[in-house]
């Protein structure tokens, strides 16, 4: 499917509460197909296409944040849903935050997975620096690090197959959509706002991921008021592809909680 003006193509599947899946940088809705296919008898599922990735429309000018949550309103608008849960991995999590204050009367619960929040100055430069690699070498001068920063030994021992599949998307990317998209997501930083969400989170991430560490993790989960924190032992990055069972089932639980027994779970 895809929005009036044709910008922006999503997928939606599934029954129940209306779920809005958001995927990173660099990737496409199909990112979160194994984590659907494990929710889609509980909800009712929508996977945008970002702008700039998959088969919505190109990025040809600077935008902000803002573009991207907009383009997630516009979808949902237009499918007809009024309020949804909300999950977000990576630059999806960042604009789940920048989605969760703007919009907050759209927004039942949010999943914020493998994302940033209060990254120091030398984060920051990594950011930077991996920009001007693309820029010098194009998407395989990252590619090569990506393996390692991204998936866990055992995986890339018994799974390689699926990482040239991801490392081939990877490449594929339009480069100057790409470099304005991680432009937006190293840029970017809500931490500011994060006291501003209401409603019920989960913030999780990998033990070992290095881009989103448990301490960004840690301190979403210290400044968004409702909000429950999960560290996800030995995984990287790549939670969504090597992890699908773990995180259907951690997203599943806490969209399915009643409010009681979230308040209990919050107050020990």
């Amino acid at each position: 499917m895809q929005t009036s003006d044709k910008q922006i193509t999503y997928y939606r599947e599934g029954h129940g509460t209306p779920l809005v899946l958001v995927h990173g940088v660099g990737a496409s809705a199909e990112s979160w197909g194994a984590v659907a296919d494990r929710l889609k008898d509980r909800f009712d599922i929508i996977r945008p296409d970002l702008r700039g990735h998959g088969r919505s429309a190109q990025i040809d000018a600077p935008i902000t944040i803002d573009t991207f949550a907009e383009d997630i309103i516009r979808v949902m608008d237009e499918a007809g849903v009024d309020k949804a849960h909300l999950a977000g991995f990576s630059l999806g999590g960042l604009i789940t935050q920048r989605l969760a204050v703007g919009w907050p009367d759209r927004f039942e619960r949010i999943v914020i997975l493998s994302a940033v929040a209060g990254r120091t100055e030398e984060e920051r430069a990594k950011v930077v620096a991996r920009l001007q690699m693309i820029r010098d070498g194009g998407m395989k001068a990252i590619t090569g690090a990506a393996r390692e920063r991204w998936f866990t030994p055992e995986f890339v021992r018994d799974n390689e197959a699926a990482i040239l599949r991801r490392i081939a998307e990877l490449e594929a990317v339009h480069v100057p959509s790409y470099l304005e998209a991680y432009r937006v997501f190293g840029q970017t930083e809500l931490v500011e706002t994060l006291d501003q969400i209401r409603q019920p989170t989960l913030v999780m991430t990998g033990e070992n991921d290095v881009g989103s560490n448990p301490r960004m993790s840690e301190t979403m989960h210290r400044l968004i008021p409702n909000s429950e924190l999960e560290i996800l032992p030995r995984l990287k990055h790549s939670v969504l592809l090597e992890a699908p069972d773990l995180i259907a089932e951690k997203i599943g639980t806490f969209l399915t909680k009643t409010t009681t027994n979230a308040q209990e779970v919050q107050h020990g």
